[in-house]
């Protein structure tokens, strides 16, 4: 809509979380650190958690391209709010083995097993990703755990690394399941940006999707989207979308105060947000209809 008045190739504020956008900001690089020095080093059970928002979907995806650079073997579950029988059969699909819906649990760990032993042979590492852990529930919780049993004399032959909101940590303290938090051997916690990291993670954003020049949001504009954010990237990107919605709705080449105020009123869960609706699409309709008659024209 805005690309070619910004002078972009492509939206930089999207909630897809494509890893070309991907921010090495001191929090998200640690945590994706913790996790490829964790696997590495061949431990079972690893978890970082972050609030909705905090960009643990992303780091994710970063882990898997890397992985998969190395050569790694990954099982990527995006929701895991399955029966035990259901994520077995997700994990057996990942994996590449024939598993009929109507085997018993014990024939199906042994089809897996037996993968995972070929994998192992061939030299290969396979590693089990989770987000949405928070969701988990507890039989499954305790089906994964026994799946991570499956190990020879010197080295396990599944690592599982969930990613959760803080709620998985308070699942995690139910006594039922202490077996399995016992095995976690490494965490990280997200937390949302600061002033200079929301600063640069804009910054970035429109680099990548191809913006040269001055910056495209003014200081003030940018004070404001890091307080109505909060600092948490999924707001910061609604926030920067829609501001930059209205500063093209009045044709203006920059994203000032004015225009991310406009979407902190209009964006639920932003912080400083006033009562009431704001107008903050009538100058884009205003400038559509402009264009659409100057093209009849």
């Amino acid at each position: 809509m805005y690309e070619a008045h910004f002078g972009l190739k492509a939206l930089p504020f999207s909630l897809t979380p494509d890893t070309e956008y991907f921010f090495s900001y001191a929090d998200h690089q640690e945590a994706l650190n913790v996790l490829l020095v964790a696997l590495r080093m061949g431990e079972g059970f690893i978890k970082i958690t972050g609030e909705v928002g905090t960009g643990k979907t992303l780091i994710c995806r970063k882990l898997l391209n890397t992985l998969a650079d190395e050569g790694m073997v990954t099982a990527y579950i995006p929701n895991p709010y399955l029966t035990p029988s259901a994520l077995r059969h997700s994990l057996a699909e990942e994996l590449g083995v024939d598993y009929p819906m109507n085997i018993g649990s014990h024939r199906a760990l042994q089809r897996i097993n037996k993968r995972l032993m070929t994998l192992k042979a061939e030299g290969r590492q396979v590693i089990l990703l989770l987000d949405e852990a928070q969701a988990l529930p507890e039989e499954t919780l305790e089906a994964i755990r026994l799946l991570t049993n499956l190990e020879t004399e010197k080295s396990k032959l599944l690592q599982v690394v969930l990613f959760g909101q803080p709620e998985l940590d308070d699942h995690l303290e139910r006594p039922s399941i202490r077996q399995l938090k016992q095995r976690i051997t490494f965490t990280y916690a997200i937390h949302p940006l600061n002033t200079e990291g929301c600063r640069g993670y804009v910054q970035h954003r429109t680099r990548v999707a191809g913006h040269q020049g001055d910056a495209l949001f003014k200081d003030k504009a940018l004070d404001w989207l890091c307080k109505g954010s909060r600092g948490i990237p999924r707001l910061i990107n609604i926030l920067a979308h829609k501001s930059m919605l209205a500063a093209y709705g009045e044709g203006k080449s920059k994203v000032e105060k004015g225009h991310v105020r406009r979407a902190i009123d209009d964006t639920e869960g932003a912080a400083y947000r006033q009562r009431g609706v704001a107008r903050l699409y009538q100058s884009l309709f205003r400038r559509q209809a402009v264009v659409a008659v100057r093209s009849r024209g």
